[in-house]
């Protein structure tokens, strides 16, 4: 198991990783349901699931490391697909690694692109908004970012893996999709290995 979340319903969703499926289960460990990572878009296998993330409007999102994309399922067919977000390489939308991933209040969508070592930013449908970080033990530099949270107040959360520490940045304007500004980081003497999935 390499990710969980839940809903605002308590529904928890689980990435059970090695045997390649999300099941769902009730907030009192109630199983549910479960579907495999098969998809018939383009009749491509999706493989080993890692960070799980729900959406206000109860869409699960899914992220396939090895398939250097993320999933967006529906909530009124569970496992049902409604887009494959990205492709391997370092462009806008693109991906290397994807390890982590979360949603915001609006629907926003927040992505760790752990192998590029940037947070990339869309809209709920898709839509590239921003992006930000690169390589390096400064501020806003990760070494292999991994797991990512929002808060209530827009504020991200990034577990910075490699620089033992935990970044947090600042909400972005609504009307000013730029990087956040950064917040101090927590101190990295607290932290070994940190992992978010």
């Amino acid at each position: 198991v390499r990710g969980i979340a839940v809903a605002s319903d308590g529904s928890v969703y689980v990435s059970d990783t090695e045997n390649n499926r999300i099941q769902k289960f009730t907030s009192e460990g109630v199983f549910v349901s479960q579907w495999s990572t098969y998809s018939e878009i383009e009749d491509e296998e999706y493989n080993f699931p890692r960070g799980l993330a729900v959406a206000p409007d109860g869409s699960v999102y899914v992220a396939y490391p090895e398939n250097h994309c993320f999933l967006k399922l529906t909530s009124e067919a569970v496992g049902m697909v409604v887009n494959p977000w990205g492709t391997c390489y370092k462009g806008d939308r693109e991906f290397n690694y994807v390890r982590g991933i979360a949603v915001a209040s609006d629907g926003s969508v927040y992505v760790s692109d752990t192998g590029n070592n940037r947070i990339q930013k869309f809209t709920p449908e898709g839509v590239f908004v921003t992006k930000w970080g690169s390589f390096g033990l400064n501020d806003g530099q990760f070494d292999n970012p991994i797991g990512i949270a929002v808060a209530s107040d827009g504020s991200v959360y990034v577990a910075d893996m490699y620089n033992h520490r935990i970044q947090k940045f600042l909400a972005m304007s609504a009307d000013t999709p730029t990087p956040p500004t950064t917040a101090a980081p927590m101190s990295e003497s607290s932290f070994s290995g940190t992992h978010g999935t």
